[in-house]
């Protein structure tokens, strides 16, 4: 029985490794910027916008895991599923780990199915942080210089990605725990940069929210290891949708939408509208709530865009006015917050939003919606 004191110790652990994982998408952003500051070439930059928005999708679950550790631990973890190509999940998870094995001088192998047949139905941030946790798991145990191996296969109706490192291995008797809450199994002194402790619980417990289950063997100390996850195939591979191109796609939708974005940060404003103004939507900025009502009284925009953390009139009082004044109360409202609670969303609903986003906001999503927006009417269907 794990005693209190042993409890606190394989939490304080936990939080400390996952604030560590934090760290792991920056390395591809700031390359990304490198790049972009560095480069004139306009493909490059196009790549390394792309990479930047990939690993911004996996600091946002991660940060949204840390602020709630018992969401993970108790599997509350909401996915938000899509038709995805396995291939595409490990790119990506290759892309987020390359740092480790770079550092490390080891030699990464991969080998992937034809795509065709090889879709699932699962959350793509999910995944990539599987294939990454596992990767990560394998560059930190694996001593410099070493070989590892990632590659998927079919196997009836299940997709199989595998793992296999060169490194310190798993005693037998250990290998039951590598997959527990808050274990670290204490590998072979060969370790040098220690174990995750939540990496390879978060992999079982989202595996398993996907329908599929994972699996570790090794032969011993010094002998390498290797992990197995098993996931249900879609049974047609024309059914995949992947999120590569998707953002260009919501361009020139705006057709006179005009868009009040009001945020005390000028910053995240100013930005907000730039892009609106890239998706062919015309963008009216305020920096805080009185000055909001005003433009919103001058401009006559068919949406909203409100933060709610706004100083002299927050983004809630704001909405309640809108909606009391008859020349604005069919605008389509917007809630921006951090807060993501049942209780925040009753709060904005009875302000009387029509939508609640959560920063960063998903840009391609809100450019649909925006898209949604009747201009004639001045609502969304």
């Amino acid at each position: 029985m794990t005693s209190k004191s042993d409890a606190d110790r394989q939490k304080d652990v936990f939080l400390a490794t996952l604030a560590h994982e934090l760290r792991n998408p920056l390395a591809p952003i700031g390359n990304a910027l490198q790049i972009m500051r560095a480069s004139t070439d306009p493909a490059a930059h196009v790549r390394a916008r792309q990479m930047i928005e990939r690993q911004l999708g996996q600091l946002v679950h991660l940060v949204d895991d840390l602020l709630d550790v018992s969401r993970i631990s108790q599997g509350k973890v909401e996915l938000r599923r899509e038709h995805i190509d396995l291939s595409t999940v490990i790119r990506n998870a290759v892309e987020t780990s390359r740092p480790l094995f770079d550092a490390a001088g080891h030699t990464l192998e991969v080998s992937l199915a034809p795509a065709p047949g090889m879709a699932v139905d699962g959350d793509m941030t999910r995944l990539t942080q599987v294939v990454a946790n596992l990767l990560n798991n394998a560059a930190k145990y694996t001593p410099a210089g070493g070989r590892i191996a990632v590659s998927t296969r079919r196997e009836g109706d299940e997709a199989v990605v595998e793992v296999v490192d060169t490194g310190v291995g798993i005693a037998a008797g250990q290998l039951a725990e590598v997959f527990e809450m808050f274990t670290q199994v204490d590998r072979a002194a060969g370790r040098s940069q220690g174990g995750l402790g939540i990496g390879l619980a978060l992999v079982r417990r989202l595996v398993e929210m996907h329908g599929g289950t994972v699996g570790a063997a090794s032969a011993g100390p010094g002998l390498g290891s290797c992990f197995q996850v098993r996931l249900p195939l879609l049974a047609a591979a024309s059914e995949v949708a992947t999120r590569a191109g998707d953002s260009d796609g919501a361009r020139g939708q705006g057709d006179g939408i005009r868009v009040l974005v009001a945020d005390d940060n000028r910053d995240s404003a100013d930005s907000m509208a730039a892009i609106l103004g890239l998706l062919g939507f015309e963008a009216v900025v305020a920096y805080d709530g009185a000055e909001a009502l005003r433009v919103a009284a001058s401009a006559r925009p068919h949406v909203a865009i409100l933060d709610l953390g706004m100083p002299r009139l927050d983004g809630l009082e704001v909405a309640k006015r809108l909606r009391a004044d008859e020349g604005s109360r069919d605008m389509v409202l917007i809630a921006l917050s951090g807060w993501d609670r049942d209780d925040d969303r009753r709060r904005t609903n009875e302000a009387g939003f029509d939508h609640h986003l959560v920063k960063p906001v998903d840009l391609d999503a809100l450019g649909r919606l925006l898209a949604s927006v009747d201009a004639g009417a001045g609502a969304a269907p």
